[in-house]
């Protein structure tokens, strides 16, 4: 699942947790050490504008960096795997507080990494996203998603009513608050407090499950990832909602059709790094 693939780092580009100006200091010691290793350091304008620091626009930033490097948390990475998508660049997450699943590096575990990268011993993951596009009257619009799209209702004074097809063909219809398609990285958000399956991340398969069903019979499926799955709500308007981060609208007679991207996330991590580490400490596993 590794993709095999090597870098090499002469420039990277950093992105910042929004709205977080004591980061600052942090930034300084980031690109003190990738400078201390002869790597250039840039940052994106936005975060940038934030500290005081001028930057680059960050397609530009994607353009020339051999790496994306975070600082912040999950949220952060996040955000930027769906917009450096199109430019297929790692990411490594540097966790500005407590150890994310994904933002799994320190600000002092980051000189040794350093110096196992430059002598090839990392690794770069590769993670399925989700690829979607919403047709509305108003014509399409394409997403992407790292964690999940959640078909939900506008209003919480009724219930909604979802319609799934894989590959063309009725699949199931769902009453309730909606429904989650997640991806193996995102089983350990929303969908595992909503009562589905904690899948691998490295698994190139998705989930379906249903928000407070209507129905006790409703259970998640994990389905392979080759195949499409669509999205109606035929009777009423519905909410799409991208990793927590990005909201659409779309109504009745609009749908999504929703799949694995051509192309995965690709996560820079230590060799060492286990998943089953993370699992265990962030979800407490094993604990009396």
């Amino acid at each position: 699942m590794n993709s095999g693939s090597t870098i090499t780092l002469s420039k990277v580009g950093i992105i910042l947790r929004p709205s977080t100006p004591e980061l600052k200091e942090v930034f300084y010691r980031v690109r003190q050490v990738f400078e201390a290793h002869g790597i250039e350091v840039s940052i994106d304008n936005i975060s940038g504008g934030m500290i005081g620091v001028l930057g680059q626009q960050f397609d530009i930033l994607c353009r020339e960096s051999d790496l994306l490097v975070t600082i912040g948390g999950d949220g952060t990475l996040i955000s930027a795997v769906r917009r450096s998508h199109d430019c297929g660049k790692p990411v490594l997450g540097i966790h500005a507080g407590k150890l994310g699943f994904l933002a799994d590096v320190s600000l002092e575990e980051l000189d040794v990494f350093l110096t196992q990268v430059q002598s090839g011993e990392y690794r770069i993951d590769e993670r399925a996203m989700l690829e979607a596009v919403i047709t509305t009257r108003a014509g399409e619009k394409r997403v992407v998603a790292f964690n999940d799209i959640v078909i939900t209702r506008p209003s919480i004074s009724k219930m909604i009513h979802v319609e799934t097809f894989v590959d063309d063909k009725p699949f199931n219809t769902y009453y309730g608050d909606g429904v989650i398609v997640s991806t193996p990285t995102g089983s350990t958000a929303y969908n595992l407090s909503a009562g589905g399956p904690v899948l691998f991340p490295l698994t190139q398969v998705f989930v379906l499950t249903p928000i407070c069903p209507h129905s006790l019979t409703q259970r998640p499926v994990v389905l392979p990832g080759q195949y499409d799955v669509e999205v109606r709500t035929p009777d009423q308007s519905a909410l799409a909602v991208v990793d927590g981060q990005d909201m659409y609208e779309f109504g009745e007679g609009d749908s999504i059709s929703i799949s694995l991207a051509d192309s995965p996330a690709r996560l820079l991590h230590r060799k060492a790094f286990n998943y089953f580490d993370v699992l265990k400490e962030k979800l407490n596993w094993g604990e009396g």
